[in-house]
């Protein structure tokens, strides 16, 4: 019996909660089971538990990376409003709209996450309030908790904006979304 070395499980361990991110996204929590999360990673059901205690931890690990991605996006951002905004217009975009499976967790999750065990609603918390700060430190207001606040506000209006177009199937009313949800984000980086 070979043993799998420690940098070769957690390789393992990074495929499973990529592949599960896509499938999270696309199809939801309830609609992802084991066996199709780990058949997406090429791995069989008897694998999963050498990496993961149950489904809940995973879908809090992938949730949890899943932030920490948008998270270090942000960060990676030069500092200035004009790469805030070209952000904010690539997320509140038609192909960000279009392919969930790519794109933002909360705007995918959200609602799933509001119904899971407290392990997922934990990990998201925790993910979420650092793209909370990350955000502040780029609304550049002399009051940190006005910036805090306005961070906030970003948010909700950026998932909030993505979710309502998704819900939408007349292409031309999903875009009139897009671009009242683009144009009201203006408010938060005055």
């Amino acid at each position: 019996m070979t043993r799998y070395s420690s940098n070769q499980k957690e390789q393992t361990r990074t495929r499973i909660i990529e592949h599960a991110g896509r499938r999270l996204k696309s199809d939801g929590i309830d609609g992802s089971g084991v066996s199709t999360l780990m058949k997406d990673a090429g791995l069989t059901n008897g694998a999963f538990y050498a990496h993961f205690g149950s489904k809940d931890e995973l879908v809090a690990a992938t949730v949890a990376d899943q932030l920490q991605f948008q998270h270090d996006t942000i960060e990676a951002l030069p500092d200035d409003r004009a790469s805030l905004e070209e952000f904010i217009a690539d997320y509140l975009s038609p192909r960000h709209r279009d392919h969930p499976e790519e794109g933002c967790p909360s705007a995918a999750l959200l609602g799933d996450v509001g119904r899971s065990k407290p392990v997922v609603r934990e990990a998201y918390a925790s993910g979420v309030v650092n793209i909370f700060d990350v955000l502040a430190a780029r609304i550049h207001v002399a009051d940190a908790a006005e910036a805090r606040t306005r961070a906030i506000g970003l948010i909700t209006v950026l998932v909030a904006t993505l979710q309502l177009a998704r819900a939408i199937s007349d292409p031309t009313a999903s875009d009139r979304v897009l671009a009242a949800g683009l144009a009201n984000t203006r408010h938060f980086l005055v």
